[in-house]
């Protein structure tokens, strides 16, 4: 029978854990409970259809964005107004939702928070202000115009339909500088029509230099 070595402490592995193990497996939704509810059911399609989504889960993740932050100010709501934690995280949370365009300026007290609806937040997502500051021709072009990167908001290239546009970014929201809808190369198609365009000059230069 072998023996082990008297006295020898066992060493903290150094290994590093597998990136399966890293992965962040908390869930950005919840479905409904109720999922053939009617009513909700043609809501829902309604904010897909207004807003250009992909599809409903688009839709959870806000919702329950919204119920987080809502279930953050009814706690700090609990508290005496002179509290340090209500006071420090309530302003926080409010100068948040500032900074997004969530909430106006003028709404800067919790109760504010607790009437937000998807909407809301739906209206601060990146395809909705491209397409109702006039680069594209409907919702649904604005989210293939992010995707296919000619949108960025100032120096910075942005494809995520999704992206939550700050008030101070606004502004900055433009074609991207090597879009052909901006000052880059023309497309393929286009450039495909401009040689077939210029093919019968060539040919007519050709022609006259012989």
């Amino acid at each position: 029978m072998r023996k082990g070595k008297v006295g020898s402490v066992r060493q903290p592995s150094t290994k590093m854990p597998h990136a399966k193990a890293l992965v962040n497996k908390s869930k950005t939704y919840h479905t409904p409970r109720r999922p053939f509810e009617k009513e909700r059911l043609d809501q829902e399609l309604k904010l897909v259809g207004e807003f250009g989504l992909r599809n409903k889960r688009e839709v959870w993740r806000v919702q329950q964005t919204v119920s987080h932050i809502r279930a953050a100010a009814r706690e700090l709501l609990t508290m005496d107004e002179t509290d340090p934690k209500r006071l420090f995280d309530g302003s926080a949370l409010l100068r948040r939702l500032h900074r997004y365009g969530v909430l106006p300026e003028e709404q800067n007290k919790l109760d504010f928070v607790l009437a937000l609806k998807v909407q809301d937040f739906l209206e601060r997502r990146l395809q909705t202000v491209v397409f109702k500051n006039g680069f594209a021709k409907s919702i649904h072009h604005a989210r293939v115009l992010i995707r296919q990167r000619h949108i960025r908001v100032g120096k910075q290239v942005v494809n995520v339909p999704s992206f939550l546009v700050r008030v101070e970014s606004q502004k900055h929201i433009d074609f991207a500088l090597n879009s052909p809808f901006g000052n880059g190369r023309p497309g393929r198609q286009k450039r495909k029509k401009q040689k077939a365009k210029d093919a019968p000059k060539d040919a007519e230069e050709a022609e006259d230099d012989s």
